[in-house]
C-alpha cells in the first residue's frame, strides 16, 4: 500500500491550469488532487491530463498525499488517464468519480496495476461517492478492491442525484417554512441535507478500515462557515475535509486538530483508567461522569490526532 499521509485538508485543483497546481504544491493543505473531471472543460482535457503528468514529475510535494481525479468510467478519457498516470511514483492514489459499481471499481485497480506492474507500491483508489445509487451501493464499493483506501463525499453532485432544491455546494437548503409570511406562528424546520450521507458513508468507510473524506464548503470566502462545516465532519468522525480554494486550508485544518482542552483531557481519562486498572478496577468516576476502556478508545483517538 501506499504511504498513509494525512489529509485533513483535502485540495482540489484544476489540472490544466498550471500556475494553481505548483500554488497547490506549495500550500499547507495536507492533500492535494489534480482535477481532470469537472473543472476541466471538454476541449481541454488533454492538456489536463498532461499538465497533471508533469507536475507528478517535475513538482515539489512534500510530505503531502498527491492525486488526480479521473474522469468518469464511462468516459472516453479514462483508459488514457491510466495509461499516463499509473507508473508516476509521486502518484500515491486516483480518485474515482460518480463510484457506483462494484465491478467498474475493480476493474480501474486491475487496470492501473497492468500499467504498471514494477511499481512498488500500487496506485489506491479514493471513491467519490455522489449519486444516489453509489450511495445506495456504498457498502459494496468500500470493498470492491483491496486498492480501496477512501471514501469521499460528492456534496454537490449528490444534492443535484436526490433533487435537493439547492445550488450550493456544501451547504443545505434552508428548512421549510409554513405557507405565509415570518409573521404566521411558524418556525422554520431545521434541515440537513447531509447528515444522512455523511453517516452512510462514514460507517462504510469505518467498517473497511478506509478514510472517510467529507465534501467541500462552497462558500470559500465565508472562513466561519468554512470552518463550522468542518468541525462539524471532525466531529463526526471524518478524517478530512476537501477545500476548494487556498482560503480554506487554515480553518479546516484548525478543526481537525484536537485543541489543547481537547488533548488535556483526553489524556487525563487515559490517566484516569490507568490508575484505577492499576486499583483492579474498570471503571472510574471522572467529573462526575462515569468511564471506562470505551472512553480510553476514543481519548486515545484524540491523542492520536493531536500528534
Amino acid at each position: 500500500m501506499a504511504l498513509q499521509r494525512p489529509s485533513r485538508a483535502y485540495l482540489a485543483v484544476p489540472a490544466h491550469r498550471a500556475r494553481l497546481v505548483a500554488k497547490a504544491a506549495a500550500s499547507g493543505a495536507d492533500a492535494v488532487f489534480m482535477d481532470l473531471e469537472d473543472a476541466v472543460p471538454p476541449a481541454e482535457k488533454g492538456v489536463a491530463l498532461g499538465e497533471a503528468a508533469g507536475a507528478l514529475s517535475s513538482l515539489d510535494w512534500g510530505n503531502k498525499r498527491v492525486t488526480v481525479r479521473l474522469n468518469a468510467v464511462d468516459s472516453p478519457f479514462i483508459a488514457e488517464e491510466i495509461r499516463t498516470l499509473a507508473a508516476l511514483p509521486r502518484l500515491d492514489a486516483v480518485i474515482v468519480p460518480k463510484a457506483e459499481r462494484a465491478g467498474d471499481i475493480a476493474a480501474i485497480a486491475e487496470q492501473l496495476r497492468a500499467a504498471a506492474p514494477d511499481r512498488a507500491a500500487p496506485v489506491t483508489l479514493e471513491l467519490l461517492i455522489e449519486t444516489a445509487l453509489g450511495l445506495v451501493n456504498v457498502d459494496t464499493l468500500a470493498a470492491a478492491h483491496d486498492s480501496v483506501a477512501a471514501l469521499h463525499l460528492g456534496v454537490g453532485d449528490l444534492a443535484a442525484s436526490l433533487g435537493a432544491r439547492t445550488s450550493d455546494i456544501g451547504i443545505s437548503p434552508d428548512g421549510y417554512r409554513h405557507v405565509g409570511s415570518a409573521q404566521s406562528g411558524y418556525a422554520t424546520a431545521p434541515l440537513d441535507l447531509f447528515a444522512y450521507p455523511m453517516m452512510r458513508l462514514l460507517v462504510a468507510a469505518r467498517a473497511c478500515g478506509l478514510r472517510a473524506i467529507d465534501g467541500p464548503c462552497g462558500a470559500f470566502r465565508d472562513a466561519r462557515l468554512t470552518e463550522a462545516s468542518a468541525q462539524k465532519a471532525a466531529a463526526m468522525g471524518f478524517d478530512g475535509k476537501q477545500v476548494i480554494h487556498p482560503d480554506q486550508i487554515e480553518p479546516t485544518l484548525r478543526a481537525f486538530t484536537p485543541s489543547a482542552e481537547e488533548l488535556a483531557q483526553a489524556r487525563r481519562v487515559v490517566e484516569a483508567m490507568e490508575t484505577a486498572e492499576a486499583q483492579g478496577q474498570g471503571a472510574v468516576t471522572l467529573d462526575g461522569k462515569m468511564i471506562d476502556y470505551a472512553n480510553v478508545r476514543m481519548a486515545r483517538r484524540i491523542i492520536g490526532l493531536g500528534s
